[in-house]
């Protein structure tokens, strides 16, 4: 099974439910889930540290680039998160999510 979650960090919550619909919409993800977190990283030269939300983003491998592109061309930040992290799961569930997207 080629099923992947794709981990994208967003500055608020708002924005994790506008890129997810907009993903859902363009039919290239089957669903996804939001998380509040802490992040330390650094930038520019400092260590941040700053709440965000993650979306878990649920598709197929072959869509992890189309994803990447319009997720890029749609954030806020500048130097946005898109980690793919392949996964597996039972057949039920994969079948629906291959059913739902492009």
């Amino acid at each position: 099974m080629d099923f992947i979650f794709i981990y994208i960090t967003n500055p608020s919550k708002e924005e994790a439910r506008k890129i997810a619909k907009y993903l859902l919409k363009k039919k290239l993800i089957a669903g996804g889930n939001i998380f509040p977190i802490n992040s330390l990283y650094w930038w520019e030269g400092e260590i941040v540290d700053e709440n965000e939300f993650v979306l878990v983003a649920k598709t197929i491998e072959a869509n992890f680039e189309k994803v990447k592109n319009e997720v890029e061309k749609i954030h806020s930040y500048r130097c946005p998160c898109v980690i793919k992290i392949p996964v597996s799961s039972n057949k039920k569930y994969f079948d629906w999510l291959r059913s739902e997207v492009k």
